[in-house]
């Protein structure tokens, strides 16, 4: 008897099929991360729904194949594939998405509070305004979690902030970095002519 061609054919024949049969395919879907729960021989929901799952990323597969003249899978060799691969994510063998907080202790951020304090004031920042600017930048990582998104053979992330860029937008804007820039403008200009020596 041929294969069935169709994931609605191939679940009927599961159906008829033998425990270890059934077994063997429910296992094949676990790895692939389609069927949840302890591997049975039994023909129940838990395999229905595994099962068609499985048969939209066979559909996505096949249509992705007839698209680019590839040999389109069987089901059986479909899903053997996935199995092998083992997405195990329990999406479905879909992408999987995570999202990631990553918050700086006052430490980390001291540094780097510093070096740009250097740039846009001349100075270093008080004990007072690197606690206030480590919060500043700890809320802003919190509001702007970074976004993992991860599937086979592919993996992107987008947000998150850049920290130093948003501390010097942050001094940038006080008025006394407008003022250091004024005055640094000005002592240069005088060295150019001359004039401060």
């Amino acid at each position: 008897m041929a294969e069935p061609d169709s994931i609605d054919d191939f679940i009927l024949v599961m159906n008829k099929a033998s425990e270890s049969t059934r077994a063997s395919i429910a296992q094949q879907l676990k790895d692939a991360g389609f069927y949840k729960g302890k591997v049975t021989g039994k023909f129940d929901q838990k395999l229905y729904v595994a099962l068609k799952t499985f048969g939209v990323e066979l559909a996505g597969a096949r249509k992705f194949q007839t698209q680019f003249g590839q040999p389109v899978s069987s089901v059986t060799d479909y899903l053997l594939e996935l199995a092998s691969e083992g997405s195990g994510d329990g999406t479905g063998g879909g992408p999987k998405t995570t999202r990631q907080t990553y918050v700086t202790s006052p430490t980390q951020t001291a540094k780097l509070l510093d070096t740009v304090a250097q740039d846009l004031l001349g100075r270093n920042l008080t004990k007072a305004e690197k606690a206030k600017y480590t919060r500043l930048i700890n809320s802003e990582q919190k509001r702007q979690p970074s976004v993992t998104t991860s599937g086979t053979g592919f993996s992107t992330t987008q947000g998150g902030i850049d920290e130093q860029q948003f501390v010097t937008e942050q001094l940038q804007a006080t008025g006394e970095a407008k003022n250091y820039r004024a005055t640094d403008a000005y002592t240069v200009m005088m060295q150019e002519l001359g004039g401060l020596r």
